[in-house]
């Protein structure tokens, strides 16, 4: 009988190791107690788009799924529809907004971007837009081409092509209020005008939710064209925002970002160009507070044997495309320069030397971000950015953007001089291999010894003072540093910047590469003859003749480092929940300890019992 009762006693125990052990850590739970009635929500969304039309027809396929499997839904844009390929420079925005109409967004709100071009351009996107428009802190009563498409209420649930601080939509009975804020610095960063006022976000958060709140609802969305950092300090300081769909920092939050209050925020956001759509599945309790959340990133990309995860393009929405593209491949014949020289962009080269290209690249880097950032001094060019050579003669667009086909954007970055070093050391870390983080400078040169082991390799940097004379690089210093949006965010291996870049310490302008360098030939006068000037200098070895036996690489092979080759998060990550860190962890925490402390005393208790058999 005590031989059995000690088994029952065994039992007894592990089963209440397994019960403390199996706790739902991995789930999102809240404190707030229901009484069952709880909503479900399904939150499509992207951000920076950044006119890249040609994504339009996988993400027309991609949310009619979503809408078929999830009926409570919203897809929502969070700005910067603007700027960034030939299909804007043509078509001023009014491409985007055709396919946006045709899919049927919910809301956008404004992105920095929509203000590059004046307010004709703007207004003409508005008219279009068979959806609202939010912007809670934005004043465009002074405009008069965009005032008159402004309401100064909340939109219940907005009319298309109309402009309000927010708008109600209501979906299976449940009212959901979307706010609208934009980035304060847009005047500094885009062209707004006089006449168009941005004002404090987290003030004009604050008053938008609680009109919202007085009017009864209680789940409210800011749709927000902030920044990552920004929605961070917006979730802290606002209360009553259950969810942040952001942009403007390009980041990919594949597992989103979890605010801990009492009514915690959840904040969300996709990348850039179309490359994702963002899915955010949320559970509200009768309260209108977060319960349960999951998010995923998918890869807007085609479908195939390979990629069984893509998806079919949408036909119409592909004819569409061609139908768009025709006064695009006539633009990239434009004649936008002229080289007396041949531009050297071979692969061999730009991976494991200075040139020419580089330079003049860098250069203009630089000369770009002057007009916008005057105490930007440095550039940092990719070699695996730079993809073919210019023969002398004209420079048509088309030669461009062969050079630099993926559409990176025009960054600067806040960095230290001893960041810069530790930059530096890592482009010359694979020399002599050919190696597509080598880096190209504008501002600086340097001076390495290949014989040393990689990460000490640098034997000197001098950097370009106001004076235009060079001083050693002071690494206690901090430099401001032109570089695209791959570099940036910790392309080819470098940490470093990424590492910046998720501290907040870098801006992107969203200028395409391609634009940096026909606007810098166009301040030139047109006709350039770059050098190699000594700006990167290998000892021992830059007095040996180049090798340049390689083969020219293929436009698509699989080290292009543009944004479009960055990791993306797949459709595997759909469904996948957070854990829970904003409540009830007390909780779990006092059951968990509890049936340790039950299972030690019935451990004890058979230890006991045993010293008798």
């Amino acid at each position: 009988m005590k031989f059995l009762k000690n088994r029952l006693l065994i039992a007894v125990s592990l089963l209440v190791l397994l019960v403390n052990y199996s706790l739902p850590f991995g789930q999102v739970s809240f404190a707030a107690e229901t009484d069952g009635n709880t909503f479900d929500l399904t939150i499509m969304h992207v951000n920076d788009t950044h006119a890249h039309v040609e994504q339009f027809p996988f993400l027309s396929t991609a949310v009619e799924q979503i809408r078929a499997e999830k009926p409570n839904n919203l897809l929502l844009h969070a700005g910067d529809v603007f700027s960034g390929t030939l299909y804007f420079t043509v078509h001023k925005g009014l491409a985007d907004v055709d396919f946006m109409n045709k899919i049927g967004f919910d809301a956008m709100v404004f992105g920095n971007h929509e203000f590059d071009k004046d307010s004709e351009t703007l207004g003409n996107f508005v008219n279009k837009a068979e959806f609202p428009l939010v912007g809670a802190n934005i004043d465009f009563t002074g405009d008069s081409i965009l005032g008159k498409y402004v309401e100064s209420t909340i939109g219940q649930p907005g009319e298309g092509g109309k402009i309000y601080p927010a708008i109600v939509k209501e979906v299976d009975g449940e009212s959901i209020g979307i706010i609208g804020l934009i980035t304060e610095e847009t005047p500094s960063i885009s062209s707004p005008g006089e006449n168009i006022l941005f004002h404090n976000a987290i003030e004009k958060a604050t008053q938008t939710v609680k009109q919202l709140e007085e009017m009864g609802i209680d789940k409210i969305i800011a749709l927000t064209h902030l920044g990552y950092k920004a929605d961070v300090e917006v979730a802290k300081a606002v209360d009553g925002i259950d969810v942040i769909v952001g942009g403007h920092s390009h980041t990919e939050l594949p597992e989103g970002t979890l605010i801990e209050k009492d009514e915690p925020t959840v904040i969300v956001q996709t990348g850039d160009n179309l490359n994702n759509l963002g899915v955010l599945d949320v559970t509200f309790d009768e309260n209108g507070v977060v319960t349960e959340y999951s998010t995923a990133l998918l890869a807007l990309e085609e479908k195939s044997d390979e990629n069984p995860e893509g998806y079919d393009a949408d036909e119409e929405l592909s004819d569409l495309v061609k139908l768009y593209y025709k006064d695009v491949e006539s633009l990239q014949k434009q004649v936008v320069g002229e080289t007396t020289v041949v531009l050297d962009g071979e692969r061999a080269n730009v991976r494991t030397k200075e040139t020419n290209l580089g330079n003049l690249i860098a250069d203009g880097m630089v000369w770009n971000m002057q007009q916008i950032k005057p105490e930007v001094t440095i550039a940092l060019q990719n070699g695996g950015g730079i993809r073919a050579s210019v023969d002398k003669g004209e420079i048509t667009l088309g030669e461009v953007l062969t050079v630099m086909p993926f559409g990176n954007m025009l960054v600067y970055m806040e960095l230290t001089g001893d960041e810069i070093w530790q930059t530096l050391e890592h482009s010359v870390s694979k020399y002599p291999e050919t190696n597509g983080g080598f880096l190209h400078v504008s501002g600086l040169k340097f001076t390495f010894d290949p014989e040393k082991p990689a990460g000490e390799r640098i034997v000197s940097i001098d950097v370009k003072n106001t004076e235009g004379k060079y001083e050693p690089i002071n690494k206690e210093a901090t430099y401001y540093v032109a570089t695209n949006s791959f570099t940036a965010k910790g392309g080819d291996g470098y940490d470093v910047l990424a590492k910046a870049t998720e501290e907040g310490r870098m801006v992107n302008v969203d200028m395409p590469d391609y634009e940096v360098f026909t606007a810098y030939l166009n301040h030139l006068g047109g006709t350039v003859s770059p050098s190699v000037e000594g700006r990167i200098v290998a000892l021992g070895v830059d007095d040996q003749p180049a090798d340049d036996t390689e083969e020219p690489a293929d436009q698509n092979d699989s080290e292009k480092p543009g944004d479009s080759s960055d990791d993306q998060t797949s459709s595997e990550d759909e469904g996948k929940t957070l854990p829970n860190t904003a409540t009830d962890h007390g909780n779990i925490l006092f059951i968990g300890l509890s049936l340790i402390v039950v299972g030690f005393v019935v451990f004890l208790y058979y230890r006991k019992q045993r010293k008798f058999i």
